[in-house]
């Protein structure tokens, strides 16, 4: 305790200065991780740091406006804000101490309405309005800010002004009242011993039993795998399944219905007639009606192979069971496409799971990025974690030695924890503060090793730190993650590449040569296994992202409703008592009418993986690749900065010959 309390006061000491130097080595990394009780001071305190900081600058004389007095104290500010905001959204979905996570929530509204208080200051938007420069990143900085000016409604009348005001506020505060009730999710599930047929012993040791000895099952991820993957009584994963898709509940879809309200509210109230180009003209997209068309081209590219795939799945079922008249349900996909990868490529993916134990596999991670981008990780036990499991890490450029960051993982589900997998940029790089990124790697796997999909997802998250850790920016606004929303996924997507190519494998047994060797025949098998079921899983991020978009339009409509209606016209049809908007917290936070950007990303994320082409660990284009993409963040538009790195312009042929499995 006195250690925290020690901590939270150099941090303070350091993070409120008006201007930030290089950290000391004590200090350096470390997340603050105040106690419940001290959360509500420190976050007055910081409130009040940061409306001083408005102050002074929306009374800056016109004539003494240049970058150093506006830009480089805007950054200030920045800075300021994200210093407590930064630690209080990591705890507030990762702290073990349900108290600790409630008094983060609190301080996370009040943090949250400081934007939509000052970005409406017609004072303070003169002071930038007045910048001139010619200098192109203080220039992108300039337009970022008067952007966001303009998104909060500084040039609303009155009236309008402070009704766009309370509805940011009451959608930050559904927002996080939606993915609590995720997070939070207690259901357990009872199943006999019998009813588990196929489901790995090692699923089943030490697991919590009910007073008649039936196995009792939560719905984080490694379970969902457990039965999904591998229970053979259909009952089974039916009840899993259903209720997997429920979380979140009632409540949540009154939330989501709420908020589709007000985006619409507010996207009227700016003079738009729909949120969806609205929110859309500041990305890459431009208009609604670029995505439209975007998604029917990939629906015209994966639907007779969706439908190919189901077919093929049915047939399976139809053998295994001996019932000619079998039809495929949405539980029994992922069992029988294990079950068909297994037979056809003899990929078996608790033999991959197996074969990727999970201290090695982390350490090999590590060794093939620290070699594509010339850096080194090393682990630093002195760094304060919330929880024991979690692990925090230096990050040095390997030429000069110097330290650039810091990064921590924190792997495996808990009660209370984020559900699903994300990079959390607690911190974000300014070169002209001296200040170094910190970012948190937030997932859910199983404790035992990585299968397939687990293992592209881990290289697909770490992608996301690399962005945020290895960053030069100039400004925190532009660092690492924060460029365009439908570009933020592409060098996490980029990256997952890595996870299967034989040149990175190679360094595995470098990192843990006791460890059984890498098989070049599984990989290959694994590869070629990738190809089937693409059909399925590119017509899913289809509907997704045209249900989100369905959400934005000029008239309100019910999600639940709609998802019915979109999901009923696809080849399995809806499922009745499925409440899967409930859960899907991508259109609550953050990526709402922005769920194409998955897909838009992808485009230029395996793009930009074709420049590798047969050699992963090329040094020389992995050093290119993170100085023109990696360390740029936001500084320039997306689009240029991947004409640069490739030299050439960027083209679609990537994407389209991966979503039709070729």
């Amino acid at each position: 305790m006195k250690l925290q309390t020690t901590v939270l006061a150099a941090l303070a000491a350091c993070f409120l200065s008006p201007v930030m130097g290089a950290p000391a080595p004590a200090t350096r990394g470390v997340i603050a991780q105040p106690t419940a009780a001290a959360i509500p001071k420190l976050c007055d305190e910081s409130v009040a740091q940061v409306r001083a900081r408005v102050d002074k600058i929306k009374t800056l004389p016109l004539s003494k406006v240049n970058a150093k007095t506006v830009l480089h104290a805007w950054n200030a500010l920045d800075m300021g804000l994200q210093d407590i905001s930064g630690p209080v959204g990591l705890l507030a979905q990762s702290s073990p101490d349900p108290e600790v996570r409630k008094a983060a929530e609190a301080c996370e509204l009040l943090l949250s309405a400081l934007p939509n208080e000052y970005l409406q200051s017609e004072a303070l938007f003169q002071r930038v309005q007045a910048l001139k420069t010619t200098d192109p990143v203080d220039a992108m900085a300039r337009q970022s800010i008067l952007d966001d000016f303009e998104e909060r409604g500084v040039s609303l009348p009155a009236a309008k002004r402070e009704r766009a005001k309370a509805i940011f506020e009451r959608l930050d505060k559904l927002s996080q009242d939606f993915a609590r009730n995720v997070r939070d999710t207690k259901t357990k599930l009872a199943f006999s011993e019998a009813a588990l047929q196929g489901v790995l012993p090692s699923a089943l040791a030490n697991r919590d039993k009910d007073d008649q000895g039936n196995y009792l099952f939560g719905l984080d991820y490694p379970e969902y795998d457990a039965i999904m993957n591998n229970a053979q009584v259909e009952a089974t994963r039916k009840e899993f399944w259903m209720a997997f898709q429920r979380r979140g509940g009632q409540e949540n879809l009154g939330l989501l219905q709420e908020a589709v309200k007000l985006r619409l509210e507010l996207a009227q109230l700016m003079g738009e007639s729909n949120f969806a180009d609205w929110t859309i003209k500041r990305r890459m997209a431009g208009k609604a009606a670029a995505v439209t068309r975007f998604l029917e081209d990939v629906q015209g590219k994966v639907e007779a192979l969706e439908r190919k795939e189901l077919d093929e799945l049915r047939v399976e079922k139809v053998a295994a069971t001996g019932d000619k008249d079998a039809a495929l349900k949405r539980w029994d996909v992922p069992f029988y496409q294990q079950r068909l990868k297994k037979l056809r490529y003899s990929v078996d993916q608790n033999e991959v799971r197996a074969q990727f134990p999970t201290d090695p596999t982390i350490a090999w991670m590590m060794k093939v990025t620290s070699t594509l981008y010339g850096v080194q990780f090393k682990e630093n036990k002195t760094l304060p974690v919330w929880q024991p499991d979690v692990r925090g890490y230096d990050v040095f450029d390997t030429t000069s030695g110097k330290y650039l960051s810091s990064f921590y993982l924190d792997l495996f589900p808990r009660d209370g924890k984020y559900k699903h997998a994300a990079d959390f940029p607690v911190r974000g790089v300014s070169m002209v503060a001296g200040r170094k990124p910190v970012s948190v790697l937030v997932t859910n796997f199983n404790r035992e090793g990585f299968d397939q999909r687990e293992l592209e997802t881990l290289f697909h998250e770490f992608g996301h730190v690399m962005h945020d850790v290895l960053s030069k920016t100039r400004y925190v606004l532009n660092a690492g993650t924060g460029v365009k929303r439908d570009f933020v996924e592409a060098p996490s997507q980029m990256y997952e590449e890595w996870s299967r190519r034989p040149e990175a494998l190679a360094l595995f047994a470098q990192v843990c040569p006791t460890c059984k060797p890498i098989d070049p025949k599984l990989i290959e098998r694994m590869n070629a296994s990738r190809a089937f079921g693409k059909g399925i899983q590119y017509a899913r991020q289809r509907l997704y992202a045209a249900w989100d978009m369905a959400l934005h339009t000029p008239a309100v409509v019910d999600p639940m409703q709609t998802w019915a209606e979109l999901e009923g016209k696809t080849p399995l049809g809806f499922e009745p008592g499925t409440m899967v908007p409930a859960n899907f917290g991508h259109v609550m936070g953050g990526y709402q009418a922005g769920y194409y950007g998955y897909m838009w990303s992808e485009v230029l994320a395996l793009d930009m993986r074709s420049a590798f082409g047969t050699n992963a660990m090329d040094t020389k284009l992995g050093a290119r690749y993170r100085t023109l993409i990696l360390e740029r963040g936001g500084e320039q538009a997306p689009s240029e900065l991947v004409e640069a790195f490739l030299q050439r312009k960027p083209s679609s042929e990537a994407f389209f010959r991966e979503i039709s499995g070729k």
